[in-house]
């Protein structure tokens, strides 16, 4: 019975599943249940319209890729299928069930232990920590270790949330928000590195630009529906488009740069209030402690630089896929969401596309290469939840390139020990670099950006 209900709270999906959790969890802290509800429902219209964002850049950009794919003969075995794919495999896997009152449990006890600020409502996102834990199941064979997985996820990801509060909040504007999940999160520590390298490299520690410079200099032909279109454009040439789909693809990415910034906003609408209520209450029952809401990292893709990135690292992933050594993974189910992976760097960087540019392809090869080395794994997960055609393989970038997740199998297994060394070195030079940077003085931020309830590109 209680597995029916649980499976039967997880198909109800994020649109869902997050405003009810976030609807009890405000009126627990003792706020109006009618402005709970209101606000809940405000958050789940506004996942309602990333989705449908993210379902037309699917759409229309994910066969522009096909097409680029096959015109440039780029011999790739395994499509990736993304989190849309990778996410209900998971969800069916022996971990899912007991994943979430492990990982609720991780974020209780840090809590009471008082070694993170994180207190986590976003359960849906829940599946990245399950899925490190079936990962290591299938791995290892012990369902033991897949639970020590799950709660290595958990309480990495909710330290990482911490971490990276400075950037949420004077880059994104987040007051009091945390993003302890995906892509987004673990990413970022690989942007600390790169900036880190830049800023000790004379010369391109100077280069600057930004969203915000290219509108400047171009001024209508420089706003980001305008570049949105151009990208199209580009996009639709290189995948052998006629005129006519070339347009209507330049129309749809313009489309995607307008619309995103605008669908966050019912999101914000909606958290504010949960957000300041909770803190307050939180921190008056706790002797004055700050807590962090931790949330979806769809919070992040409203951003004008962060959609500037993500559609800019549409083909050069693909790029990325073509000239990386022995890469079988061809980019297809992520690229919708490839803002995921940047949108922290993106804030790292303050907002300089040049330095994103870098710590993205960085991201995008190491995220490939591990998903290239998942493909076993990833192809038996699918087997266990049915999901996989006779004699197929898959992989997915997000969590299927997550370094922590494939160190953490390495540790285990102990089958790779040159890719456990150099990709640990890195991944672990930039956790150690992240860390001292959150220990770091909070300093005013210049190039920090508006809120995005103040953007000119939602007032509009």
């Amino acid at each position: 019975m209680f597995t029916e209900v649980m499976r039967y709270i997880l198909d109800l999906g994020p649109t869902v599943m997050l405003p009810m959790v976030i609807i009890l969890f405000s009126v627990c802290l003792g706020m109006k249940i009618g402005d709970a509800f209101k606000s809940g429902l405000h958050i789940g219209i506004g996942f309602v319209g990333i989705g449908l964002v993210i379902g037309l850049m699917l759409e229309s950009i994910g066969p522009a890729a096909k097409a680029m794919a096959e015109n440039f003969q780029i011999g790739l075995e395994v499509v990736d299928v993304g989190w849309p794919g990778s996410s209900p495999m998971t969800w069916a896997s022996q971990m899912a069930l007991v994943a979430i009152p492990v990982a609720i449990g991780v974020n209780i006890l840090m809590l009471i232990a008082r070694l993170t600020r994180v207190v986590n409502v976003d359960i849906w996102n829940i599946w990245h920590m399950t899925f490190t834990g079936a990962f290591v199941h299938i791995a290892t064979g012990s369902y033991w270790l897949g639970i020590l997985g799950v709660m290595i996820h958990a309480a990495f990801v909710y330290k990482l949330g911490d971490w990276f509060s400075r950037d949420t909040r004077n880059f994104f504007q987040l007051e009091g928000i945390a993003v302890p999940h995906g892509t987004s999160a673990y990413m970022g520590p690989i942007a600390v590195l790169v900036d880190t390298l830049i800023e000790k490299t004379p010369g391109l520690r100077r280069i600057h630009f930004s969203a915000d410079d290219v509108q400047k200099r171009f001024g209508a032909f420089g706003e980001p529906v305008t570049v949105g279109f151009i990208m199209g454009i580009v996009i639709g040439l290189l995948a052998h488009y006629d005129l006519k789909g070339v347009l209507q693809l330049g129309v749809k990415t313009g489309a995607v740069m307008l619309l995103m910034p605008r669908v966050i906003k019912p999101i914000m609408d909606g958290l504010n209030p949960i957000a300041k209520h909770a803190r307050k209450r939180l921190q008056a029952k706790f002797g004055g402690q700050e807590f962090l809401i931790g949330l979806d990292p769809a919070l992040l893709l409203g951003q004008t630089s962060v959609v500037s990135a993500s559609l800019l690292f549409i083909p050069l992933t693909l790029l990325v896929a073509v000239l990386l050594p022995g890469n079988k993974v061809l980019p297809f189910g992520d690229l919708a969401t490839i803002g995921f992976f940047v949108a922290m760097a993106v804030a790292v960087h303050q907002g300089n596309l040049f330095r994103t540019l870098i710590s993205g392809i960085l991201i995008m090869s190491i995220t490939l290469w591990i998903a290239t080395q998942t493909i076993g794994l990833h192809t038996q997960l699918a087997a266990n939840a049915g999901a996989l055609k006779a004699g197929g393989q898959v992989a997915s970038m997000d969590q299927g390139g997550s370094p922590l997740t494939y160190l953490l199998i390495q540790l285990l297994t102990w089958q790779n020990v040159t890719a456990l060394v150099v990709i640990g070195a890195v991944y672990g030079l930039g956790v150690v670099l992240t860390w001292r940077r959150a220990r770091q003085p909070d300093a005013a931020q210049p190039d920090a950006n508006v809120p995005l309830s103040e953007s000119p590109s939602i007032t509009k």
